[in-house]
């Protein structure tokens, strides 16, 4: 579908507005908050919503350090945060001497550009191998040895157990994140990703002599308790604990030690907020670990869903741990960000997309308003997804980021993306419902202008909305493809009989306490956020208002006032 980008030019300047910050003078260093179990990343005292471009799909890594045409990119998708790759190759060329010019051009950047930094620490590993290594290093494997497959066979993954490769990169991540702290008193860098897709591609662990040691010795305590592990030995090595798991297990924790060894060094120099990115099995078929190929292969030893409390006890030092989101099946995309909302772990996508889906499941784009549902700190896009639609998501969220990341961490927001199509199903009684207190926030999908829709989704699943809370009876509104109601707050089966009438739409209406409540708008105002303030474009009501709320493909931003008769 075409989009119109006009709208989009003229709220540019809003949202870049919305994200001057001070060059000069040092502001508080970014850091994670949680309260009653929902996150925040604040940045410059106040929460803030990461809307971030990855690099790589932008040509960063072939162009690096980034070129103008990369800025001009992420500018135009109206990006807040950029992830982009340093790399230890280059900035320790030689051992024990470092050069930060590459960082120092990263900054400067983007500051030019209004832009906030996600430093992804590519070291080592990348991708479940060594590749991003020192030169000096690489042509050593027999101090910094690779990991052994269960043959005896070197493969093309660094071993956990190396500790002279861990030794040197803790050095080197520490003296990253000491110049950070030196150079950047603007906080233009608010997190780091420490290496990168950790783990083995070629075999499930490393079974070297120096591995074998500590896989036949007692597993530490904590990992125990982080597994809810019970048996009969007081102390039982990692097969008598884990059984057929135990191979995977025991590189989950060794991959983890090392990675927040690292990230420790690091943040004992620069307390920043650091992150670990995983490249995901498939929820519901993982298959073999290990086994390069094989149907559902993964990568064994980062962050999987099933190993998570592993990493959390043995990597303390790292915030969060994020999935990077590629599943091409929406319930497993969805299933995804499910597993990694957790009590105990802020939801943050560092790499989301979708190369090859089936057209039938939509614009998986959709599913950034499915991450603020849950809670989500931030979102960040691959760029295999078209264009516009991610420009979508962030213009129409960009002038109001701080505004959402706040409503959000108070818990006054919720959203909802389009659900796939159920062929041969009934689209006429397909709705969400969003409820606040007294009044529910309902969903239908279409993009009719006037008079009741017709069906209640769009030809592909593209709609999104969200909806919060800002006083008793007023809300902030916005979307695409879809149409918003609200009733008085009463169980659906009561909305649904009022609703629809000889198959007419009527007043959103419900039975409480025996007597029928009647929604009606007292203002609808459509706007856009200015440094935090709503600012009026225009007043909506009559053919605007009178079939709910309705938005199409422009960025369009309400505030609701409601009440009943």
């Amino acid at each position: 579908m075409k989009m119109s980008f006009a709208v989009l030019a003229v709220l540019a300047t809003t949202l870049v507005a919305g994200q001057l910050y001070a060059q000069a003078t040092e502001s508080p260093i970014p850091h994670l908050v949680k309260q009653d179990g929902r996150f925040a990343l604040v940045v410059d005292n106040a929460p803030f919503l990461i809307l971030s471009i990855e690099d790589q799909d932008l040509g960063l890594e072939s162009s690096w350090p980034p070129q103008a045409k990369d800025w001009e990119n992420m500018e135009y998708l109206h990006a807040n945060t950029v992830e982009v790759p340093i790399y230890w190759d280059r900035i320790e060329e030689q051992p024990g001497k470092f050069d930060f010019s590459s960082i120092d051009r990263l900054l400067t950047a983007a500051r030019e550009h209004h832009m906030r930094l996600i430093l992804l620490w590519f070291a080592t590993w990348k991708n479940g191998s060594q590749h991003y290594m020192p030169d000096w290093m690489l042509s050593d494997p027999a101090r910094y040895f690779h990991a052994v497959n269960r043959e005896g066979e070197a493969v093309d993954s660094p071993s956990p157990f190396a500790t002279a490769s861990l030794d040197e990169d803790k050095k080197a991540f520490a003296a990253v994140m000491g110049h950070l702290k030196e150079a950047d008193p603007q906080r233009t860098v608010i997190m780091v990703q420490v290496e990168n897709e950790t783990g083995d591609w070629k075999s499930v662990r490393d079974f070297s002599p120096a591995a074998q040691k500590y896989f036949e010795a007692p597993v530490p305590p904590e990992i125990l308790k982080a597994m809810n592990v019970e048996t009969t030995s007081a102390s039982p090595n990692w097969r008598q604990a884990f059984g057929p798991g135990a191979d995977e297990y025991f590189n989950a924790w060794a991959t983890a030690k090392y990675v927040g060894e690292v990230a420790a060094a690091g943040k004992a120099v620069y307390p920043l907020p650091l992150d670990v990115n995983d490249a995901l099995r498939n929820p519901f078929h993982p298959g073999p670990p290990g086994e390069p190929g094989a149907p559902g292969a993964y990568e064994s030893g980062g962050p999987t869903d099933n190993v998570i409390p592993i990493w959390k006890a043995a990597a303390p030092a790292i915030d969060l741990l994020g999935p990077d989101d590629y599943q091409g099946d929406p319930a497993a995309y969805l299933k995804v960000l499910d597993l990694y909302h957790r009590a105990d772990n802020p939801l943050f996508l560092p790499e989301s997309g979708c190369p090859g889906c089936d057209p039938d499941s939509g614009d998986f784009t959709r599913y950034f308003f499915t991450v603020l549902s849950l809670q989500g700190i931030g979102y960040s896009e691959s760029g295999n997804s078209p264009v516009p639609s991610l420009a979508r998501n962030f213009v129409l969220v960009g002038p109001m980021q701080r505004e959402i990341a706040r409503l959000n961490f108070e818990g006054k927001l919720q959203a909802v993306a389009e659900p796939v199509h159920t062929k041969g199903g009934d689209q006429g009684d397909f709705r969400q419902t969003m409820r606040f207190g007294t009044w529910n926030a309902v969903v239908k999908y279409g993009s009719a202008r006037f008079g009741p829709a017709t069906t209640a989704w769009n030809a592909t699943p593209e709609g999104r909305a969200l909806v919060a809370q800002l006083g008793e009876n007023q809300f902030l509104v916005a979307g695409y493809f879809c149409t918003v109601d609200f009733y008085p707050a009463g169980t659906e089966e009561q909305q649904k009989t009022e609703h629809i009438v000889d198959g007419t739409e009527q007043i959103p209406s419900a039975l409480i306490d025996g007597k029928w409540q009647h929604r009606q708008f007292m203002r609808v105002e459509q706007g856009v956020y200015e440094n935090g303030v709503f600012k009026l474009l225009r007043s909506q009501n009559g053919d605007a208002t009178d079939y709910g709320l309705r938005f199409g493909e422009e960025p369009t931003v309400l505030r609701v006032t409601l009440g009943a008769y």
